[in-house]
């Protein structure tokens, strides 16, 4: 005899044991699922567009000093991205984003474009991927455009996602600090930074870019 939704309970014995095996596994995933699902809106939640001119202008320093900050973390992490980075024609670094929650783990963050080493825009990242994330985590994002299409195309769109508007080779980084330079023949390359260094192996498809209205 086969069960109707939600009927397994005290009264499974009377019911076929694979289809009420089968809604305790569902049952179980989504009360998994409901924390992560609110991640989102609370990471975004934080940092809400300022009230008044001089909250977007201290908004806009804040930015700048962790773009500030993590340049000089990855120049100190890796000999040769310096070079890179002076080579681009746009660097998009975001500080920190902020990932958390279980099996699917959000991430927000946000930063500024730079071009000869000025911003010319702020710039907000959300991204969703599926795994267990224990807790929250923070990263680093620096994106270098290498040619004056790729920054251009980036900076025109209304809306700009990794994978789909341009691809992005995180780059690899030799213990000799040597950035592979295979990968950094890319229109788009990037460095992913941590805590414990830079993350390798790392896919961005999917990550979603949006202008700030700072």
């Amino acid at each position: 005899m086969v069960a109707p939704p939600g009927h397994c309970g005290p009264y499974r014995h009377l019911y076929r044991l694979e289809y009420c095996l089968w809604e305790d596994i569902v049952n179980r995933r989504l009360f998994l699922l409901l924390p992560s699902l609110v991640v989102v809106p609370t990471l975004a939640a934080c940092t809400g567009t300022p009230a008044t001119p001089s909250d977007a202008a201290a908004k806009r320093r804040e930015i700048d000093a962790g773009v500030d900050g993590t340049l000089t973390r990855l120049f100190n992490t890796a000999s040769s991205a310096q070079s890179l980075v002076n080579d681009a024609r746009g660097v998009l670094v975001f500080p920190k984003i902020l990932a958390g929650g279980f099996i699917v783990g959000a991430e927000y963050g946000e930063g500024a474009l730079r071009v000869n080493n000025a911003p010319v825009g702020y710039y907000r990242t959300t991204s969703a991927s599926f795994g267990l994330l224990a807790g929250a985590q923070s990263k680093a994002l620096i994106m270098l455009f290498m040619t004056d299409d790729a920054l251009r195309s980036f900076q025109q769109s209304k809306g700009w996602t990794a994978g789909v508007d341009g691809s992005v080779a995180v780059l690899q980084v030799g213990a000799n600090g040597q950035v592979d330079t295979n990968t950094a023949r890319a229109p788009i390359v990037a460095f992913v930074l941590t805590n414990a260094g830079l993350m390798a192996n790392l896919s961005l498809e999917g990550t979603k870019i949006s202008k700030l209205d700072i």
